[in-house]
């Protein structure tokens, strides 16, 4: 770790053009680790873009930086001449090139040195020159805050820095329930908190905020789309992509819906299935030690964490559903010990 932090600093010893870059659909820990680091490192007179494979949550938009992400898929050519210039890009929050879809191809094809800095499993080491990498971590957020104070950058963390942090940590740890909610965590978020993150805020302007249709669309998953197989200690909730028209949906409407169902006494695995452009993905939620991730590789071309993972179909919902039940009574064992 030493070793690669050394590298970084003498790479940004000197002013450079920067890329940041997080996974396809970036939630609250990619985007506020990567709004983190751009505020950090243009206090230390580098040019510096962050550039997101697509559009996310407007939930997000309160962070600071927001308004300068480039979005690839609304803005390919000016994405493409950044990263084709840029001597840096940083990874952040993804193990692999495959997670920021046909961005990659350009990432690839650039000169630049690249430094992935991620908490996920199984990292594809060809990805990047430096690898920085604790699947321990409860999340990117928290691990680069410890770069960055390994880096001695710590001073350059101000509020707005700690606030895309503290959001990136909250979220990641469920509001600090999982189970990789350490110890360690909690003194990080106590540090952010002293250098000016307004956890009130944040919390609000990330929970306390939904529009009249997501509230409605919540309601009508709890009452009408969920199905508990309580003999399997197992719930699904699930939407078309019609039903998904039906509420005016728009995008991160459905962050969290899963956490509904595992929230049920006796729950053990949750899923939650959605069509959305005509792809049917999946969140798995699961409690203990019920390993999603590796129903998430296994059957849905997917990953994440232990208890939080995702996938993508390429069957119908219907079909997915049948899948998906097949998998819970494969599992029943585990499920139900």
């Amino acid at each position: 770790m030493k070793e690669k932090i050394s590298e970084i600093k003498d790479l940004l010893q000197n002013p450079k053009d920067i890329v940041i870059t997080v996974h396809r659909g970036p939630d609250a820990d990619a985007l506020g680790s990567a709004l983190a680091l751009s505020e950090v490192l243009k206090q230390l007179n580098h040019n510096v873009t962050v550039i997101s494979p697509n559009d996310y949550a407007s939930f997000l938009y309160w962070m600071k930086g927001n308004d300068q992400v480039v979005i690839y898929s609304e803005d390919k050519e000016k994405a493409q001449k950044i990263t084709n210039n840029a001597d840096l890009i940083f990874l952040l929050d993804f193990n692999s090139l495959s997670r920021i879809s046909d961005y990659s191809d350009v990432v690839e094809n650039s000169s630049a040195i690249r430094i992935m800095i991620d908490h996920h499993q199984e990292v594809d080491i060809k990805a990047a020159n430096i690898i920085i990498s604790d699947p321990k971590s409860c999340s990117t957020a928290q691990l680069l805050f410890e770069v960055i104070e390994d880096l001695e950058y710590k001073h350059l963390i101000n509020k707005d820095v700690s606030e895309c942090l503290y959001a990136g940590i909250m979220t990641d740890t469920g509001s600090f329930k999982y189970s990789s909610t350490t110890s360690k965590t909690h003194h990080i978020i106590a540090e952010l908190i002293n250098l000016g993150a307004d956890n009130s805020k944040i919390h609000d302007l990330i929970y306390d905020n939904y529009s009249e249709n997501r509230t409605k669309l919540l309601g009508y998953c709890l009452n009408d789309k969920l199905q508990i197989f309580p003999e399997l200690n197992s719930a699904i909730i699930s939407l078309t992509e019609e039903e998904l028209k039906n509420f005016n949906f728009k995008k991160g409407d459905t962050e969290g819906v899963v956490n509904y169902a595992l929230a049920i006494k006796g729950i053990i695995f949750a899923v939650f299935i959605a069509e959305k452009e005509g792809v049917v993905k999946l969140s798995l939620r699961s409690k203990g030690d019920f390993k999603v991730n590796e129903i998430a590789k296994k059957h849905f071309s997917g990953g994440g964490h232990m208890n939080a993972s995702g996938g993508i179909s390429g069957l119908s919902v219907n079909k997915t559903i049948e899948k998906v039940i097949t998998i819970f009574k494969e599992n029943k064992t585990n499920l139900t010990k």
